[in-house]
């Protein structure tokens, strides 16, 4: 006589406990969670704040000079890849975020304990220069803020930028929820400095109607286009944030049981849409202000008489603070551009050091002291930083911004690559692998990324070699 064949649960994960420091010890486990039977907002409330900190990469110094290239070259016509990049990056931050709920562990540490023991070593290298070259970007557009609100030499805005390591010292002695505060602060700056930018001054009103049909009329008509459609992907997804974000996601105290770690998931999930959205308004805002202001004018006579260019060559942070304030007729122009990018270069500069505390210690199982970690870090991009400029001049924020490129097209796959094999394992993830429908996304934006990484690389590794030859 035949039984029915017994229904069994999905496999729980076969990972070996943790052996080793807990990611971002100072914060792991310290934001209480309710029980999953709680309310809606209380759990999202909650959960809500390491997606925050994971969206200013995408809105840092790299996305504003591909944006605004974008609208003054092309007006609106590259809104669509804005959407897209920012929809692949959403669907890549879901998982890695998943990842940390469903292991207990962020992207370094699962690549050191379930990847061939060689590959720590070149992975963690690999992600520290990343790290650092974005870094590095990251304080120069910071710096170049502090001299456009005060007028100070880009050198010492460079050094000044340091004092950001101590902020988040003090930051952690307050608990996680003080640091998603400030970065919360500093996104909420950046976007109503941009509302006030397209809103409110009398110039910069809009064509609704134009926008929406360059959101869903796909188009790429020239070479330059094609360029500045690879340089806003290859901007999107920071290698560093996918290995931050499942450290960020453990802040939280959640059980193990089935319908916690489900709960959790759901919220995370919900965390990076909203935030990532937010983090294309901004990216869409700033297109949208190159497109009204720039589009359509080969160059701006500056009132010291100088003339400023619109071109491919034209370093367009910088040319967005010297000629806002003509083309719009009122100073307030590049004084809140200038806010914007300074609020941008910090909050991107502090989630920087949390994610190289995140690596070194995921990859290496190095234990260092908080501060002497971040302190380290911090000097590794300021250091060469303020050497670049030294020898180089401030004239052009692109430059580093190139080289920055350059490095996270390389790494890049070095972090998104893992961090789907292991979402899509049941080995390591139980019940919680991916769907079908969340892993054919996944898998489709990291090759689409890589895809357009690599066919832009060797543009973008030429003007890199053009960068250290000082031309």
């Amino acid at each position: 006589m035949k039984t029915a064949p017994s229904i069994l649960p999905d496999p729980a994960p076969t990972n070996p406990p943790r052996v080793g420091p807990v990611s971002l010890e100072g914060i792991h486990h310290t934001v209480h969670v309710p029980h999953w039977q709680a309310g809606f907002w209380r759990q999202f409330r909650a959960f809500a704040g390491p997606a925050a900190l994971v969206s200013v990469a995408y809105m840092d110094p790299g996305n504003w000079g591909t944006d605004l290239q974008a609208g003054g070259q092309f007006k609106y016509r590259l809104l669509w890849v804005v959407a897209l990049a920012s929809l692949m990056a959403m669907v890549l931050q879901v998982i890695a975020a998943r990842v940390g709920v469903a292991t207990g562990r962020d992207l370094a540490q699962c690549c050191h304990d379930w990847l061939p023991r060689w590959t720590r070593m070149p992975n963690w290298l690999m992600a520290e220069v990343a790290i650092i070259a974005c870094d590095m970007a990251e304080v120069l557009g910071g710096a170049i803020a502090l001299t456009m609100l005060f007028h100070i030499p880009v050198f010492w805005g460079v050094l000044i930028t340091g004092a950001d390591v101590l902020l988040l010292l003090g930051m952690q002695r307050l608990g996680m929820r003080s640091i998603e505060a400030v970065i919360l602060l500093l996104v909420l700056t950046i976007a109503a400095c941009f509302f006030l930018e397209i809103f409110v001054l009398p110039q910069t009103h809009p064509g609704f109607g134009e926008i929406a049909r360059s959101l869903f009329t796909p188009r790429l008509d020239s070479p330059t286009m094609i360029y500045v459609a690879i340089g806003i992907i290859g901007a999107t997804v920071m290698p560093h944030v996918l290995y931050l974000h499942p450290a960020l996601v453990q802040s939280r105290q959640i059980q193990n049981d089935d319908n916690s770690i489900r709960q959790a998931i759901r919220f995370n999930s919900l965390d990076v849409v909203t935030n990532l959205s937010a983090a294309f308004l901004v990216n869409a805002a700033i297109l949208i202000l190159a497109a009204i202001v720039f589009f359509g004018k080969s160059g701006i006579t500056l009132p010291d008489g100088s003339i400023q260019q619109f071109n491919d060559q034209t370093d367009w942070i910088q040319a967005a603070y010297l000629t806002l304030a003509p083309l719009l007729g009122t100073a307030a122009a590049g004084t809140i551009f200038a806010v914007a990018l300074l609020a941008s270069g910090q909050s991107a500069t502090i989630v920087g050091t949390m994610a190289g505390q995140v690596v070194m210690e995921g990859f290496m199982h190095w234990k260092i002291a908080p501060w002497k970690r971040r302190l380290l870090t911090r000097s590794l991009a300021i250091l060469p930083t303020a050497l670049f400029v030294g020898i180089h001049g401030a004239g052009n924020v692109n430059d580093l911004l190139v080289f920055s490129q350059v490095i996270l097209a390389l790494q890049l796959p070095f972090a998104m690559f893992p961090l789907l094999y292991f979402a899509c394992s049941r080995r390591r993830m139980g019940q919680w692998k991916l769907g079908l429908p969340l892993m054919i996304l996944g898998w489709c934006s990291a090759l689409i990324i890589t895809a357009f990484d690599l066919w832009g690389l060797p543009d973008t590794f030429r003007q890199a070699m053009q960068v250290f030859q000082g031309k």
